[in-house]
């Protein structure tokens, strides 16, 4: 599927649901990082896309990038609201307290610890 998805973007064809499929199929496979690029483009091709936000937040949360998840994620809250698109709506916000609460839980065991991170 990724290699199909990549000789459709190499031949020229360039869109939201192209950069989307290619970036879903990625998050799939475990490549969250490569995910985010395809994903990234998805949203610039459609900034109203209110799926491709969505798995733009758990792509950057899955690469271990939970601020940029957070923000992207209230982008995509705005977007889909916007749209009527609720339960897109309702999910991101799911998601996005839980990285703000894991992000807290973090900040807490930080506190004390060794002073930095190697």
């Amino acid at each position: 599927m990724i290699e199909r998805f990549e000789a459709m973007l190499a031949a020229g064809q360039d869109n939201a649901l192209l950069r989307f499929s290619l970036g879903q199929a990625l998050l799939k496979d475990g490549d969250a990082a490569r995910a985010v690029e395809h994903l990234r483009a998805a949203v610039t091709h459609d900034p109203k896309y209110s799926a491709a936000w969505k798995l733009l937040g758990k792509a950057l949360g899955e690469a271990g990038r939970s601020t940029e998840a957070i923000e992207v994620y209230a982008r995509g809250i705005e977007v889909a609201e916007a749209r009527g698109d609720i339960q897109a709506a309702k999910e991101m916000r799911v998601f996005q307290r839980r990285l703000e609460k894991q992000r807290a839980a973090s900040d807490d065991t930080d506190d004390g610890g060794s002073g930095g991170d190697d």
